[in-house]
């Protein structure tokens, strides 16, 4: 059965939407560029970039081939004869002059048995920086991205674990209980690695890095706490999707933020006010300077020199143009330059970034913010929340198919007037009758008898 074009090219597969725009920017391409490239327009590129929509058909084919990106693995180069172990593959036990090689007519081939595979949770969740306690600011962060992005693509890749060539010993040097000569030993049992170790791996690492700096990003301890556990809770019930993402500390700590900065928690009264601010003067002042900024300025702020993303990083994560990220963080900037001398006098903005990073990252640590949960007890929750929720929709839709076949069965067919209530009337006088003619009446009723009538039947009153 021969495949079409289309149903080859809706089968091409695509980096994840940070990675497309990381790309796309990589490439100095443009959206309209992009756009012109694969025959769409500039809304439907951006629309691709931030994961609303994805591409299908020849489309997806062309906007791949205009990415470049590696969608693929890369296959695992095959060992020739004599030639030492490749990449990811562990080195096979060779027979020595004391240890003779089985002839291999008496030995069975053991079977290949792939070991466990870290999500791309565990590694990436190393790369979480800056506000991660006992970590030099200044030093540390250069290294963080590089490392996140090739464990990123190093976690795609499953190391294949082949069992060591079968070796006998001499009878020389056996010793105890031996498996029968010519079977080869079986090869060790590898852990397994569940999605509950990898999401508590990535929730030990990150979790408490997060409330700090969802701290400096509200101001509120319970409220910072609060958002890192749902955001948490969130990426449980998405784990598959999250799993195999490009950075799951990332993407986990976007959901904190969303969640910390909806204008809901106004209403809420535990949230309506910040905690009170450091004691420490110079941190006390950096702390009201940094929530005196508007709260995407904040953002981004805290994204490119706190936490040490790159500028289009930190677009992708706030939803805006490269353009638009960095007039931001030139306004932040520029806003605690005027209430902190030494950042604007640095030399450099990188010598500026370097400035604000260690000032953040200090500030972070030095605040008691709360102690997350244990991870199972977040994942309990999530699970706990989501099963009632599920219940009360599961009742509120059963209580109103009752409500509706309660009603249908009670209502009526068709429209009767309602029957007025009998009441006494009363004020009007009684039926009248005939009643009793009086003498003139009497003598009246006599003249008009005797009386000859003139004229047409019909004027002549008939009396009787």
């Amino acid at each position: 059965m021969t495949r079409s074009t289309t149903d080859e090219a809706a089968a091409e597969p695509l980096p994840s939407p940070k990675e497309r725009r990381r790309l796309r920017e990589a490439k100095s391409l443009s959206e309209d560029q992009v756009a012109a490239a694969v025959g769409v327009t500039r809304a439907t590129v951006r629309s691709w970039e931030t994961g609303r929509t994805s591409p299908r058909g020849r489309k997806r084919a062309l906007y791949a081939k205009v990415l470049a990106a590696e969608t693929k693995p890369e296959a695992e180069p095959e060992a020739s004869p004599g030639a030492g172990p490749g990449p990811g593959v562990e080195s096979v036990t060779e027979p020595t002059a004391t240890e003779p090689a089985v002839e291999p007519a008496a030995v069975k081939p053991a079977a290949v048995k792939p070991a466990a595979v870290k999500p791309a949770a565990v590694v990436a969740a190393a790369t979480e920086p800056v506000v991660e306690p006992g970590a030099d600011s200044a030093d540390a962060r250069p290294a963080a991205k590089p490392a996140g992005r090739a464990a990123g693509k190093a976690s795609t890749k499953a190391a294949v674990k082949p069992a060591p060539h079968p070796v006998t010993r001499p009878e020389s040097v056996k010793t105890g209980a031996e498996p029968e000569r010519g079977l080869p030993a079986p090869p060790p049992e590898e852990p397994d690695f569940s999605p509950a170790d990898a999401f508590d791996e990535l929730y030990a690492r990150t979790a408490l890095g997060l409330v700090r700096q969802t701290y400096l990003l509200t101001g509120r301890r319970a409220l910072a706490l609060e958002s890192v556990e749902r955001a948490f809770q969130l990426a449980w019930h998405r784990w598959p999707e999250v799993a195999v993402d490009r950075d799951p500390a990332g993407w986990v700590r976007a959901a904190a933020y969303e969640f910390a900065m909806s204008p809901w928690h106004r209403m809420r009264r535990t949230h309506r006010h910040p905690d009170a601010p450091p004691t420490e003067p110079g941190r006390r002042a950096l702390f009201d300077a940094l929530l005196d900024l508007p709260p995407a300025y904040r953002r981004t702020l805290l994204l490119y020199d706190g936490v040490g993303l790159d500028l289009p990083e930190t677009a992708a994560e706030t939803e805006a143009s490269t353009p638009a990220a960095a007039g931001r963080l030139m306004t932040a900037r520029a806003a605690l330059a005027e209430r902190f001398p030494e950042v604007a006098e640095a030399a450099t903005p990188a010598a500026q970034s370097a400035l604000l990073h260690e000032r953040l990252g200090g500030l972070a640590r030095a605040e008691n913010v709360p102690v997350p949960r244990p991870a199972e007890a977040v994942r309990t929750g999530g699970e706990n929340r989501a099963r009632l929720w599920t219940r009360a929709a599961i009742a509120g839709v059963a209580l109103l198919m009752v409500v509706t076949g309660l009603t249908l069965h009670t209502a009526p067919t068709h429209y009767e007037q309602p029957i007025s209530p009998a009441e006494r009337v009363g004020g009007v006088p009684p039926r009248g009758g005939p009643q009793q003619l009086t003498a003139q009446d009497l003598k009246l009723q006599q003249s008009l008898r005797e009386q000859v009538a003139h004229g047409p039947e019909r004027l002549v009153p008939e009396t009787r």
